[in-house]
């Protein structure tokens, strides 16, 4: 189990970047879910004891790792927004410079590395330089070097970020699949990426906790409110400066409107069933109602 009690952090200046933070997680796969700025990196790297908290406490199976933070890193793989190659060696090279790093021996750095290229389907890649893969297979490099110790615990920080669709949908069965046995946290502000992957889903915002469920008790927490309609464009522009608009598409001569309200927005506007991104967008919209330090389970 990982354990974040009432962690804050707050950086020089005075900015809070997480506040009051209290989450228990346990094997499967967890969504941390918000918009840019609302402190998921901040409490990624808490949790992965790159930076240590101005207040609270981080446990891994009850021993505290602000103070001993070398028992989570040997369980741990962490992949950050930013995480960077060496474009002019190749994965092999690459993940065998990492796993001494990382104090493998060569035996059996040299069968960890084909274990984990398998896994992330680059065996056959594996002699290509870096700086010759697409993006999609750069993150499942990052993957990877996050495997190359068997980790308990996996923290991925906005891992699909300019991925496109196909290889977008490959990482996250990926990472479904290593969370039978392991405590995978995916922070993204992409909602698609936890829908159909995440048992857990939380929703960060201004640096605090501010919703945790699974996907159908979100869901179930925007019934009633999600709105479509047919208008035309004038009508369109006035309904806009109104509501929150989730989708505009236009056609000719008319411009077919999804909303949230509370309230039939015009008399034949259809009440419709929501999905996860109107309910992450009715919660943010909502947070001053939300708000609270320890998240519950809904």
């Amino acid at each position: 189990m990982l354990e974040l009690i009432d962690v804050s952090k707050v950086y020089r200046g005075g900015k809070r970047a997480v506040d009051g933070v209290t989450l228990r997680l346990d094997a499967g796969l967890t969504g941390l879910l918000g918009p840019n700025g609302a402190g998921k990196s901040s409490l990624m790297r808490v949790a992965a004891t790159v930076t240590r908290p101005t207040a609270g406490q981080v446990r891994f199976d009850g021993v505290d790792v602000v103070a001993k933070p070398g028992t989570l890193r040997r369980r741990l793989g962490y992949l950050p927004q930013d995480f960077g190659v060496y474009p002019n060696l190749t994965a092999r090279e690459f993940l065998s410079y990492l796993a001494a790093s990382k104090s493998l021996s060569a035996r059996s750095a040299r069968r960890r590395i084909d274990e984990v290229l398998e896994i992330v389907n680059l065996h056959d890649a594996a002699k290509r330089p870096l700086g010759k893969y697409s993006g999609g297979m750069l993150q499942r490099v990052g993957i990877a070097q996050t495997l190359l110790t068997d980790p308990k615990v996996l923290i991925v920080d906005e891992p699909t970020a300019g991925l496109d669709p196909e290889e977008r949908v490959r990482f996250r069965n990926l990472l479904s699949d290593l969370a039978t046995d392991t405590v995978v946290v995916l922070s993204t502000h992409i909602v698609s990426d936890l829908e159909s992957v995440a048992s857990d889903i939380v929703v960060m915002a201004e640096g605090r906790l501010i919703r945790r469920g699974t996907a159908s008790e979100l869901l179930a927490s925007a019934e009633g409110q999600v709105w479509e309609m047919l208008v035309d464009p004038d009508e369109a522009a006035r309904i806009q400066q109104r509501h929150l608009v989730t989708r505009v598409v236009r056609s000719r001569g008319a411009v077919h409107i999804r909303l949230l309200s509370p309230v039939a927005p015009v008399p034949d506007a259809s009440l419709v069933s929501p999905d996860l991104e109107d309910a992450y967008l009715a919660l943010i919209t909502a947070r001053g109602e939300h708000f609270s330090g320890e998240v519950t389970s809904s």
